[in-house]
């Protein structure tokens, strides 16, 4: 196979991981929406700017796209469908619905394309270190003819099924993402509340049975006040909202989903939807504050 890449997106997630792609010789053209974004992009990378979807799709074989939002990948997947060929492959790496990848496979499909649904987790670091986890939907044999592109980018790649599958199991990630978050920063404004050294607690509860990944790579930031985003607020409130459609579906209210919605759209009202998903911190100090006062 020619591993010629096209991408799509160039957001905090996609410049990343199409930087690793050029770094790894696969990319050979890049758009987005914003010029801004891309001229930043191109800057580093000189690749072909396509000036429309579908003449990024037009200069590779294998198109990844990684947007915000169900409504913008439908829209770049019908601007880039007229010039998909029947050995294209579209791999979409954004977090967005199951049935909206069903949807997107679907166009795809009209014109003999083949499509895979293949979010990621890691956040920016992950992006930019080529460490994320992968989770991919879609036909197992397509899968393994970009797997080595796919390596460029991600250090875990787990075919989980039929297309949905990848963004199924994206939500899971995201749900638990949200419990974590909310023991993690809970756990923090109370032993700040104890007066405990809170970076002898982050490395002594990080060394055992409640260390993870949040607590290792965000607890220390979170209790100085610091929210450079790897993930922002607002786009985990977008994600969790997916997962309660889907669980909805079954008739269930998940409480970690719909606290966290809760706590998040306070801190989106308050303006910091920019901030990171560390920002909950703010939230459970006050609480502490309130009972102080």
């Amino acid at each position: 196979m020619e591993m010629r890449a096209a991408f799509l997106g160039l957001g905090a997630m996609g410049a990343p991981m199409a930087h690793n792609l050029h770094r790894a010789g696969h990319l050979v053209a890049a758009w987005n929406r914003s010029r801004r974004r891309l001229d930043a992009f191109l800057r580093q990378h000189p690749v072909h700017a396509a000036d429309t979807p579908a003449e990024l799709a037009a200069q590779a074989r294998v198109i990844f796209t990684c947007v915000s939002a169900d409504a913008d990948l439908l829209e770049v997947i019908e601007q880039l469908s007229p010039a998909l060929r029947g050995d294209s492959v579209v791999i979409d790496c954004s977090t967005v619905s199951a049935a909206t990848a069903l949807q997107a496979n679907r166009r795809v499909g009209e014109h003999g394309a083949a499509f895979l649904d293949a979010p990621v987790s890691g956040g920016v670091e992950g992006a930019r270190n080529a460490t994320l986890a992968m989770m991919v939907g879609g036909d197992a044999a397509v899968l393994e003819t970009v797997r080595p592109l796919l390596e460029s980018v991600a250090a875990r790649i787990a075919h989980m099924g039929p297309v949905g599958s990848g963004q199924a199991t994206k939500a899971v990630n995201q749900i638990m993402a949200a419990g974590i978050n909310q023991a993690v920063s809970e756990a923090l404004a109370f032993a700040r509340a104890q007066q405990l050294p809170l970076d002898k607690v982050i490395e002594v509860v990080g060394s055992g049975a409640a260390g993870n990944w949040f607590l290792s790579h965000r607890g220390a930031s979170m209790v100085q006040g610091s929210f450079e985003p790897g993930f922002k607020v607002a786009l985990h409130h977008k994600d969790l909202l997916i997962c309660q459609q889907m669980a909805e579906q079954f008739g269930v209210s998940l409480p970690v989903i719909e606290m966290t919605l809760i706590h998040y759209r306070r801190l989106m009202e308050a303006g910091f939807g920019d901030e990171d998903i560390s920002a909950l911190f703010r939230t459970k100090s006050a609480l502490f504050e309130q009972s102080e006062s």
